[in-house]
């Protein structure tokens, strides 16, 4: 005799009927006994079988809902009867971290649940297959535990930094921070990945000595450099569109682009490479190579008359209307 809610048992005769795609009635379901045709569909189009329960209760049913054990009932057997005595007892064994405790209500997507408790501490609810399959193995006291915050750096160097001590503080993702001397005397707290990584080397002192000798030997005016803008009208180097400049858009144009004097200028987007790169070089002419040679011109000048340099600062004003770029300076006769 079948049990209340065991999935649908099919004699011989029924798997050969379910082969020839037969009539269902007759058959039996679980607790259901088919009955007959209904005459109506659902919204698939599937026929619906008139069912009776052994309880005496009537149901409409597909022959798929039928076949894969969905419907075995008229719905007198409780669903939490039927998937309580269908679950694996994991109450007692250990996952990792994990103790369960007990079964717990199913999330809202029908997954078993169970109570378990970490080592811990702490409670938690966690999915059977997550905790069979090993995705979860704490309530998450362990997550980042990682090897970064098992090293003891006392007193290693990194850089221009020595490790002091390690601090009893996290960051939202519990990665741990060690105290740090920088040899220039200052102190700060670096997070352990920067150090092993070497990332972080020093207080940033080492930063801004290289940024001063970078303006000891380079030129600036107006916010640009003038060995940089001499150094990109050379450069052959390309990018991954091909060309400097050029961005290949999903759609498969061009969009050509370039920055002067600290502003962001939008030449266009072009079907065809050699037309964007032919834009990318016209403005180049006019803003990179027109504003050296303007310099130059403006330097050869001053250094023959430095009371007219005193009166006259160099500049170099660049507009754009209609697509097309405007220059006044006083370094040219642009």
């Amino acid at each position: 005799m079948e049990k209340p809610g065991s999935p649908a048992v099919m004699t011989m005769e029924n798997k050969e009927s379910h082969r020839k795609m037969a009539d269902l009635t007759g058959l039996r379901f679980g607790l259901l006994t088919v009955t007959g045709d209904s005459g109506s569909r659902n919204r698939e189009g599937l026929i619906r079988w008139n069912c009776r329960c052994d309880c005496g209760g009537e149901i409409l049913a597909t022959r798929r809902e039928l076949i894969s054990g969905n419907v075995t009932s008229c719905g007198c057997v409780p669903k939490e009867y039927v998937s309580r005595r269908q679950v694996e007892d994991l109450t007692g064994r250990q996952f990792g971290e994990l103790t369960v405790l007990s079964r717990a209500e199913n999330d809202k997507g029908g997954k078993v649940c169970w109570l378990c408790r970490c080592s811990c501490g702490k409670e938690v609810i966690a999915q059977a297959l997550q905790l069979k399959s090993g995705k979860t193995r704490s309530c998450g006291c362990k997550k980042h535990d990682t090897v970064y915050n098992k090293y003891d750096l006392t007193g290693q160097r990194f850089g221009r930094l020595t490790a002091l001590y390690h601090l009893n503080k996290e960051d939202r993702s519990k990665n741990s921070y060690w105290h740090c001397r920088c040899d220039c005397g200052n102190e700060l707290d670096v997070y352990t990945g920067s150090l092993l990584r070497g990332l972080t080397q020093s207080c940033g002192c080492w930063n801004r000595e290289q940024s001063r000798k970078m303006h000891d030997h380079m030129h600036y005016q107006d916010d640009t450099c003038l060995e940089v803008l001499k150094r990109s009208c050379a450069d052959t180097d390309k990018n991954r569109s091909g060309f400097r400049g050029l961005f290949r858009l999903k759609s498969g144009k061009y969009r050509a682009s370039i920055r002067f004097q600290g502003k962001y200028y939008d030449l266009g987007h072009y079907s065809s490479f050699d037309k964007a790169v032919r834009a990318r070089l016209d403005a180049e002419e006019t803003l990179h190579k027109g504003y050296v040679t303007a310099f130059e011109a403006y330097g050869a000048k001053a250094k023959a008359d430095p009371s007219w340099a005193e009166s006259n600062p160099f500049y170099y004003q660049v507009t754009r209307a209609d697509g097309k770029f405007t220059v006044q300076t006083n370094g040219s006769a642009y």
